[in-house]
């Protein structure tokens, strides 16, 4: 009968203890808090399946010898070698718990011959390729292509060993790996491309855009002006880049979009996209002489409900109305009421009411962001050229 008590239903108690002891322990040690501030990225603080009960048991493991040795109690604390970039380490997730491993960081590599810069993209949205995440996202250096994590039973990793590409760079912190060796590659002959795919503005290099117009040169050779590029057509978008090409023109808007910053408090993906588009147009480093707005028009779609939708034809005037009040929501501050897009668009029409046989006046001011004005119709007759001449009214605003 103590037999059969002791092993009931193939389980002994003696194992029946040691599951006990096991959940005690994961309960010990609860999981690290999710706190990433950043709103382009709201998952970047996930971790790889492959690594993370890895990752656990090292830590718990440490944290046991420790508590044994001082023989004091510790909660959560554990001394590890830090993998920076395992599982997503921007700088917004400091604080935050991680699991990190030592990675062995080298200069020379064997297959940097092999980056193709020219089949490099880094305009379209940041999924991998095969399982369509956005956690973890590597580039292949090699084919361009996107690829999720860098464990043994990834995506990127399973992608190195078949198709023999080695050299990859991580979407948001700009590491470049080899794999499946799995080491970081500290090469400056890289940075070229980390300026591509988050271009950068100082303040100095901000204030002298005007001053130094230079031409720069593409891979395939051909020159483009920094700022003048062209925008891609992604089925009937032209709205859109119409409206983007205008608003690049408008100097104090630029500038506050070309230093991330000055708007580093807005929480919607929209400005930031719009200030990542900004600096795409504006980089004089691109390898290509255009740019494409692909994740700016996804961030369009989310904010505007479909309204103004990939594939489906709209009005610039209206894109143009809805954009400039959504920045201006977004941008805006408990402590200030205003925005960039107030201080370089908002004006004020005055209206002027007099009425017959009596002298009074009433004067009431509208303020505006668009004012839509009636051009007059052209010339009946040509000039000396054979052209007809485009006609010009010249308006009176006040600042």
């Amino acid at each position: 009968m103590k037999g059969e008590r002791e092993v009931k239903n193939g389980v002994s108690e003696e194992e029946r203890e040691v599951k006990r002891k096991r959940v005690m322990e994961r309960s010990d040690s609860p999981p690290p808090p999710l706190g990433f501030n950043n709103p382009l990225l709201p998952f970047a603080n996930a971790y790889d399946d492959d690594n993370n009960q890895q990752n656990k048991s090292q830590t718990r493991c440490n944290v046991v010898a420790k508590g044994e040795g001082n023989g004091n109690k510790v909660k959560g604390e554990a001394q590890v070698e830090v993998d920076d970039d395992e599982d997503d380490d921007d700088d917004a997730s400091k604080g935050r718990g991680k699991h990190s491993r030592h990675v062995e960081v080298r200069r020379d590599c064997p297959y940097l011959d092999t980056v193709n810069r020219q089949v490099l993209d880094f305009d379209f949205e940041r999924f991998c390729s095969v399982s369509l995440s956005n956690l973890n996202v590597y580039a292949c250096l090699v084919c361009g292509k996107y690829f999720q994590g860098r464990s043994q039973k990834s995506h990127a990793y399973t992608h190195s060993l078949e198709a023999g590409h080695h050299v990859y760079i991580n979407l948001l912190t700009e590491k470049v790996y080899c794999l499946p060796d799995s080491y970081e590659i500290n090469d400056p002959s890289l940075d070229d491309i980390r300026h591509v795919l988050n271009p950068r503005f100082s303040r100095a290099q901000v204030n002298e855009l005007d001053k130094n117009r230079q031409w720069s040169r593409a891979l395939d050779g051909s020159d483009y002006l920094p700022g003048m590029v062209g925008l891609n057509n992604i089925q009937k978008t032209e709205f859109v880049n119409v409206t983007i090409q205008s608003l690049m023109r408008v100097t104090p808007l630029r500038n506050f979009f070309l230093i991330p910053e000055n708007y580093q408090h807005c929480k919607s993906p929209l400005g930031h996209r719009f200030g990542e588009l900004t600096r795409k147009i504006w980089h004089a480093r691109n390898f290509k002489g255009q740019v494409s707005p692909h994740e700016f028009l996804q961030a369009v779609m989310k904010a505007s409900k479909k309204r103004f939708r990939i594939g489906q034809q709209s009005d610039p005037v209206e894109f143009m109305s809805w954009l400039l009040n959504t920045l201006h929501m977004d941008l805006r501050t408990s402590k200030d009421a205003s925005s960039i897009i107030h201080k370089c668009f908002q004006g004020e029409l005055e209206v002027v009411k007099e009425y017959q046989g009596n002298e009074n006046k009433e004067i009431s001011r509208m303020p505006f962001l668009m004012l839509g004005l009636d051009l007059p119709p052209p010339p009946l007759f040509k000039d000396v050229m054979e052209k007809n001449i485009i006609p010009q009214v010249y308006g009176y605003f006040k600042s």
